[in-house]
């Protein structure tokens, strides 16, 4: 019986593959010639960057594939630019087993040394550009690249790290042809490229490059976490719930060094998508480049959906996106109701991604399911398993809450510092958070695992209180922690960033979840903040609020001027 079962699933995974993989346009004839080129491009250099892009080289030679503030790059440029740099970090001692550090905003010279190094086959470590000196000395030291790569803002940073690691600088501030390195002891992509071939005769390494991607720091220094390549599987469990189709235009506005924008670079390496890029987010240029590019989709993170909205309905008026089907959201949960504010803006054209470093992706939430079910994180996608366990290790009954366990074909590989990895159970890993399913198969995510407290007796998740002041139309976002109580041994304090020219005061604001919650979830103090800490990928450093916010383990807040990314 269990190997008519075993072969009737394998069938149905490959039926649903083919529809995905046709419906997206990843498939199409190819004449001859072409198809035995990409084959043998492929064969030769697989399916991460390096055989990525240069199968775009040879299916689309002439199309633009890249745009950013220096201009418009084709396929075959982007290929050719990698090539060259390549030769010359080969040069440098860059090879499979020593890689290549990044640590830039979104532009062309991220990509060029993404490309580069795949080529050569050593990790490529992404460092978040919120580190502070002493964590990005840390990183260094524990991971060991050969070269990084840094825009020339963070050249005082750099100058804290190891003297054995080469520098490169990407984007240079004042000079037109980001020729000039800030310094003797560097010098630039653009510089290495003009020095390298574009023809450089580059053997294909025996094994595809490790991406490592840093954890948020939110709660300590960055692990982190390699994942080798996922390959088209993963593409299809994303667009089995996405529907993102070939020749779109991509504004990726999420940082380029977080699991999810680079997912989408991915992404459009598959969809041969027009990318189009800018080194920070500014909520009012975001809308002017989808306007001008026309775009098909949007990647962001939450916070900067948030942003957006603090613009106001005179400016957001001024604008209108007819070809805009799918915006991409992920990297934290959607506070409150912004989902369905959205939505009510900008259409029905909301897709946000539940997961974590460590799993990838666990659930998407369509439209249809941020309208049935506001605040879901959506349903598993093709090929993705998600389970809630109690803390004995037994599943739970629907609608109960428990640990999140994920299984994926992208699971990643544990942490390159050696950390404990995270508790596994039959095959599936734990996200480190805790939800339930309600009856339709939404899940749920109600907050980490590690924040919950008792109140009274009874366990409080932050989340469902954050949700709740978020709906107040006053509050424009909150964060909650738990701190001690004598009566009730914790209580939630609430810190909330007031609307732009809205009043709230804190009996307003307790009033409004003893009406909406339990007694015992109301918080027992809240304080007002002109913004929350975040790191640059948008979450809430928690710890900061706690008073640890000297504390050089964790990512500097985002800045005023938009720099979330």
């Amino acid at each position: 019986m269990q190997k008519p079962r075993q072969a009737a699933a394998l069938v149905g995974d490959q039926v649903t593959k083919a529809r995905v993989l046709l419906a997206s346009g990843i498939v199409k004839p190819y004449g001859p010639r072409k198809l035995a080129k990409l084959a043998l491009t492929l064969k030769e250099w697989g399916v991460g960057p390096a055989g990525g892009f240069a199968a775009l080289a040879v299916r689309a030679p002439d199309e633009v594939g890249l745009v950013d503030e220096l201009g418009e790059l084709t396929w075959k440029q982007l290929d050719e630019r990698g090539t060259a740099l390549a030769d010359s970090l080969r040069e440098m001692g860059v090879d499979s087993e020593h890689g290549v550090a990044i640590m830039a905003r979104n532009h062309r010279y991220f990509i060029d040394a993404l490309i580069a190094a795949s080529k050569l086959g050593g990790d490529i470590l992404f460092l978040n550009t919120a580190f502070s000196g002493p964590q990005l000395v840390e990183v260094m030291e524990r991971e060991g690249p050969k070269v990084i790569v840094f825009d020339e803002e963070f050249s005082e940073l750099v100058e804290e790290i190891p003297d054995e690691i080469k520098r490169v600088v990407a984007w240079v501030e004042d000079d037109e042809d980001n020729l000039e390195a800030p310094s003797e002891d560097a010098t630039t992509i653009e510089a290495l490229i003009e020095k390298g071939s574009a023809t450089a005769d580059l053997e294909a390494p025996e094994s595809q490059s490790r991406i490592v991607i840093l954890t948020s720091g939110t709660t300590g220094t960055p692990k982190g976490a390699p994942r080798s390549d996922a390959g088209v599987d993963a593409a299809v469990s994303l667009l089995s719930r996405m529907p993102l189709r070939r020749g779109w235009t991509c504004h990726i506005a999420a940082p380029l060094f977080h699991t999810w924008g680079f997912a989408h670079l991915a992404l459009a390496m598959l969809l041969q998508s027009k990318v189009v890029l800018r080194r920070k987010f500014d909520p009012e240029q975001c809308l002017e480049t989808m306007e001008e590019h026309d775009v098909d989709s949007l990647v962001v993170i939450p916070v900067m959906m948030q942003r957006i909205f603090k613009l106001g309905d005179d400016k957001l008026a001024r604008f209108d996106f007819p070809n805009l089907k799918v915006v991409a959201a992920s990297g934290s949960a959607l506070p409150g109701d912004l989902g369905t504010k959205w939505m009510d803006t900008f259409g029905d054209n909301l897709y946000n991604i539940y997961g974590s470093t460590e799993v990838a992706y666990a659930t998407v939430a369509t439209p249809q399911d941020l309208r049935e079910a506001p605040g879901t994180a959506g349903k598993p996608p093709h090929a993705t398993i998600v389970k809630i366990f109690d803390e004995d290790g037994n599943e739970v009954e629907q609608g109960k809450t428990g640990r999140i366990f994920v299984g994926n074909g992208i699971l990643f590989e544990g942490y390159t510092g050696g950390e404990e990895t995270k508790d596994m159970i039959d095959g599936l890993m734990s996200s480190g958070d805790v939800g339930r399913f309600d009856e339709q198969g939404h899940l749920f995510v109600e907050g980490r695992d590690d924040e919950m407290i008792v109140s009274g007796g009874e366990n409080v998740f932050p989340k469902e209180v954050e949700d709740c002041l978020a709906k107040h139309d006053a509050v424009h976002e909150v964060a909650c922690i738990g701190v001690d109580d004598e009566d009730y041994g914790k209580r939630l304090k609430a810190f909330v960033v007031l609307e732009d020219g809205k009043d709230a005061s804190e009996d307003d604001l307790k009033g409004h979840v003893k009406s909406n919650l339990a007694r015992y979830k109301v918080p027992r103090e809240i304080e007002f903040l002109d913004e929350l800490p975040r790191n640059a990928t948008g979450k809430v450093l928690k710890r900061k609020l706690e008073g640890d916010g000297d504390d050089d383990s964790d990512s500097a807040a985002t800045d005023g001027d938009g720099d979330a990314g």
